[in-house]
């Protein structure tokens, strides 16, 4: 399953949402929209319109990831996720899992002790040993992969693998503009082509 940026942000959000505020899921359009624009617990920060997360929604219902309650008597529409969990899908996942899914989709790759501070509205990990077990199962299912250390990081990095590389930055270039002959241009290049590099990478390891 290959998602592009937006729709791994609304996939995100829908996974959180469900889980820290169940009174107000499924989800409206503005409300979802709030959600993928939300300052704290995103990287990047967007800047999306409806209309960019209605598309999104479109597509994620034609690919059966998402369900549509249509509001009756004049009611709006409400928007819920068929991602994981469901009762005859195939991504099955435990709640701690599932709790590192959202945040991969959410915030990109993370070290397991990032994972662990940010998912205690998720789900409990006791400490940060049980991250990375629940790390290594989703590896061994081939949804997740550790990225190469950073040189002088003490932790590597975990990414999630519903990504198609050639999409990483097809839905991000517009949020941020910046000068082409910016050097943080460049370098924010240069690290994009690694991280294409290590994904296609890691697929051809894996056979996908």
């Amino acid at each position: 399953m290959q998602l592009s940026s937006i729709q791994q942000r609304v996939i995100g959000c829908l996974l959180e949402k469900q889980s820290t505020t169940p009174e107000h899921y499924p989800l409206s359009l503005n409300s979802l929209t709030n959600a993928c624009n939300q300052k704290s617990n995103r990287e990047p920060v967007l800047s999306l319109t409806e209309a960019q997360v209605q598309d999104t929604l479109d597509e994620l219902i034609a690919s059966r990831l998402v369900t549509v309650d249509e509001g009756l008597s004049g009611r709006v529409n409400k928007y819920a996720h068929r991602f994981c969990n469901t009762e005859f899908g195939s991504l099955q996942f435990t709640e701690q899992q599932r709790a590192i899914i959202c945040l991969l989709l959410l915030r990109g790759p993370q070290t397991p002790g990032e994972l662990r501070t940010r998912s205690s509205r998720l789900a409990e990990f006791n400490n940060v040993n049980e991250v990375e077990a629940a790390l290594n199962a989703l590896i061994e299912q081939e949804h997740v992969a550790r990225l190469a250390r950073e040189p002088g990081k003490r932790e590597s990095r975990y990414m999630h693998l519903f990504v198609d590389p050639d999409s990483i930055t097809e839905d991000m270039a517009s949020n941020e503009p910046m000068q082409d002959n910016s050097s943080e241009v460049q370098q924010l290049r240069s690290e994009i082509e690694d991280l294409k590099q290590q994904i296609n990478a890691i697929k051809a390891h894996l056979g996908l």
